[in-house]
């Protein structure tokens, strides 16, 4: 403030034929102590009444007027300036501050005699929230000083991460004002409960952050906090003596700044003779070289040494500018261009201290300060806004201590309205490069979604979006499209897959096998009967009837095919009419076979006389009536919904996406299945109950005994078919299960028709042609006669005589 004082009052420039004076007070950084001293300030404004004293010989006494302060610069500490501005706005004083930072102070309606050269701790905040932002941090923890400058700034600090968004602080902590012995290690435990908030912002004076960082060291936490620390720690070297471990990576902030060349050549030139006008200066002596200058008379005192005098700073001694002294030099000069402005403008243009200006009352020069608009030491404007407040302009620093020549505090970014800050050029404890990460939870991996926890913003559980759901959104997870599915991050979704019964897969080989061999056969068998279709074997067999069945079995066999062909409409319309068709075919046959083979015995019993429609046309007939029923429901059904294919893709969704299948099929559901095979199956057990019926005929006619092992064994497969077709319907292979099911069903029965009924003939008429010709006509002519033998077995039977009858 004196070097300040000096270029001003040696400047003719400002305030010509003025001087400036300073009363320079010590605050010890105690309010209550600075608000006593700041009484000295106004008691030239204090009204006395004297007119009860008199002096001894009666008369008045004069009484000094004490000299009249007009503004007040400081103080440093933002509690010290707070205390004092309460007091000097009531006399109308105005205030400087070159170091008080406190958001409080810029509240014009209760401090609306405050300015300050420096910026206020909501830009300090602002830019510490920006830095924290930068490193990628979202989840810290504060701890503040007790008073207005630490409580004030933690408060800015969490009101503008609040209102911007993405920080949370986990645990906000206090030093007291006076600390216990203990307290800071119980701060480090506080801390140590929320591990993941290694970010630590500090606003706390030197002595609280040592004391902090001790306190770390000690617990072994070297390199677990990450320190943002304000403009009270800023570039200091005093609160990360001894700790420079633990300090390693700290960023801290200080209002932007410069060093003043001319007051370094001015600072180290002072010595005792010269500079006794600053009455703290022997003191600074002593402690800066170590020595005394008075050593008591009688005592001697080991290890100190009494000050020559002649020691030089900065020689004998570090020395290094204190950060404030370019606030504290813009302050005084802010301080001397209000009044320059104001004497150019009361004083008429006359040099020196007007009678206008003696009556200039503390408002009005507070209009002058706050219109002051100067480039200020370090080059920078120096003005104030409506609140008093300077701009916000700060330079970002980092502590380094390792993999560096030179430890301390490095320039890694600036702040002015926003930040820029070379992340490269920052190391963290032990000398890493990557930036440490301070959050409450890790970002979520694609596919999941953010679960927050309640209360916590920046917390959340990761939730994976499980089965056919997939991520929308950080939050949120919804179902694909029943005919799509997850892909593999679950951030969208893909086509489902679409299968079908292929060729070449096991499901198929087997029937396709089987229905193969059984069409072969068939036709093997067709072929044998056409070109013996003049035979007694044949003929007996009934041609027209045998080739009704033949033909019954061939589509049988054949449906196999159409079953495993890719769907289309028309092998969906085919698999209506031909899935129900041979069978009917087969039964209404065989049920033809059967019923006349009953109805002749039945009648040789009561009458000589034939039956009716026993003829080779009239069972024709009968099995092209029974099969028209067949065909009428498929064409009704064809007619009322059209066939076409389409894909299922319920049937295999199993809970894991990854198996999910589209199955590319028929418009067919089981019931329709079973309602194009219910007719057969009502055919088949009419004509098992025939078969049963018949079973008494004469061993010489054993047409009918083929018959019935044929629909006994077919009525075996059946029953095994249908539980094993309705059982399928959990499983994922349903469709290939159900089909292979049905065509190999479809296949043994026609295997067994064509067993029991055919192969003995073909047997027969391939391998032993004359050997059987005479048995097989004897065969036909018993048939001829059956009704006249049957008629004369019942009149036997009335006698009494019927096992003899029986065995003739």
């Amino acid at each position: 403030m004196l070097y300040a004082l000096d270029q001003i009052n040696n400047d003719p420039e400002i305030l010509p034929n003025l001087t400036l004076g300073a009363r320079i007070l010590d605050t010890c950084s105690r309010d209550i102590y600075a608000l006593e001293q700041s009484l000295t300030f106004v008691q030239a404004l204090i009204q006395k009444d004297t007119s009860d004293i008199r002096c001894s010989d009666g008369g008045l006494p004069i009484i000094p007027k004490p000299e009249r302060v007009i503004g007040v610069i400081g103080a440093s500490a933002s509690s010290v300036s707070i205390m004092v501005a309460n007091i000097l706005r009531l006399f109308a004083i105005p205030q400087i501050s070159y170091a008080s930072t406190a958001p409080e102070l810029s509240d014009n309606n209760r401090y609306d005699y405050f300015s300050r050269v420096v910026p206020p701790d909501s830009y300090q905040a602002q830019a510490m929230v920006d830095i924290v932002k930068a490193l990628g941090w979202n989840y810290v923890s504060t701890i503040a000083s007790e008073g207005n400058y630490g409580e004030s700034g933690v408060d800015a600090f969490a009101q503008i991460s609040r209102e911007a968004g993405g920080v949370c602080i986990a645990q906000s902590l206090k030093i007291p004002r006076e600390p216990k012995p203990g307290e800071f290690d119980k701060i480090i435990h506080r801390l140590m409960e929320t591990p993941n908030a290694r970010g630590i912002i500090i606003f706390a004076n030197e002595d609280d952050i040592r004391r902090v960082l001790k306190a770390a060291n000690m617990a072994n936490l070297t390199g677990h906090f990450l320190w943002v620390g304000s403009d009270s720690w800023g570039a200091k070297a005093s609160p990360v003596l001894h700790q420079e471990e633990v300090a390693e990576g700290a960023v801290t902030v200080l209002p932007k700044r410069a060093s003043i060349e001319g007051f370094d050549e001015y600072f180290t030139s002072r010595t005792l003779q010269n500079n006794r006008r600053n009455i703290w200066f022997a003191e600074f002596w002593e402690d800066d070289f170590a020595c005394t200058l008075t050593i008591p008379q009688g005592r001697h005192h080991r290890g100190v040494n009494k000050c020559t005098g002649q020691e030089q700073i900065g020689l004998d001694s570090a020395y290094e500018q204190e950060g404030k002294v370019q606030f504290v030099i813009d302050a005084v000069y802010a301080m001397a261009h209000a009044l320059h402005n104001l004497q150019r403008d009361v004083c008429a243009g006359a040099t020196g201290l007007c009678a206008n200006m003696d009556a200039i009352d503390g408002k009005t020069l507070l209009e002058y300060i706050r219109a002051v608009n100067f480039n200020g030491s370090a080059g920078t404007s120096v003005m104030f806004n409506e609140n008093g407040d300077a701009p916000g302009r700060y330079h970002i620093f980092q502590y380094h201590h390792t993999n560096t020549s030179t430890p301390g505090y490095k320039v890694i970014g600036q702040w002015t309205d926003q930040l820029r800050m070379n992340l490269e050029e920052m190391q963290w404890g032990g000398g890493g490069r990557g930036i440490p990460t301070s959050v409450c939870s890790l970002p979520c991996q694609a596919g999941e979604r953010k679960k927050m926890v309640k209360g916590v913003p920046c917390c959340w559980h990761c939730e994976l979006c499980d089965g056919y759901r997939y991520q929308i959104s950080e939050s949120e997870c919804a179902p694909c499209p029943l005919d799509m599915r997850p892909g593999r991050n679950r951030t969208g979704c893909v086509p489902t897959p679409v299968a079908k019964l292929e060729w070449h897969s096991a499901w198929a080989a087997v029937p396709v096998a089987l229905a193969g061999l059984g069409v072969l056969s068939t036709g093997a068998t067709a072929l044998v009967f056409a070109r013996h279709r003049h035979t007694p074997i044949v003929r007996a067999s009934g041609r027209e009837l045998s080739g009704v069945l033949l033909c019954g079995i061939f589509l049988s066999h054949a449906t196999a095919f159409l079953m495993v062909a890719e769907p289309g409409a028309a092998v969906c319309a085919l698999r209506r009419l031909l899935l129900g068709l041979g069978t009917a075919i087969t039964y209404s046959a065989l049920l033809t076979k059967t019923n006349r083979i009953y109805r002749i015995f039945e009648r040789g019993k009561r009458s000589v006389t034939p039956p009716r429609f026993i003829s080779p046309a009239s069972q024709l007939v009968i099995t092209a009536a029974l099969v028209s029923v067949q065909l009428l429901g498929v064409a009704v059904w064809l007619g009322v919904r059209p066939p076409h294919a389409t894909v299922d893709y319920e049937e295999q969704r199993p809970p894991e996406p990854e198996r999910a299948r589209g199955l590319l099929k028929c418009d067919m559901s089981e019931l329709s299945i079973l309602g194009c095979l219910g007719y057969s199956l009502l055919l088949m057990v009419t004509c098992t109950v025939y078969a049963i019926k018949s079973r008494g005929v004469p061993e010489t006619f054993n047409e009918a005994k083929p018959i019935g092992f044929t629909m006994y064994t077919t009525c075996i497969i059946w029953l095994a078919f249908v539980p094993i077709f309705f059982g399928t319907a959990g499983s994922a292979e349903k469709m290939y299960i159900q089909t292979t099911t049905l065509t190999v069903s479809m296949s043994l029965s026609a295997f067994v028709c064509l067993g029991m009924l055919y192969l003995p003939k073909v047997y027969v008429i391939v391998l032993h042609p004359e050997q059987n010709v005479q048995r097989r006509k004897r065969s036909f002519k018993a048939a001829a006669t059956m009704a006249s033998v049957a008629s004369r077995l019942s009149q036997r039977s009335h006698n009494g005589d019927t096992a003899k009858d029986g065995k003739a």
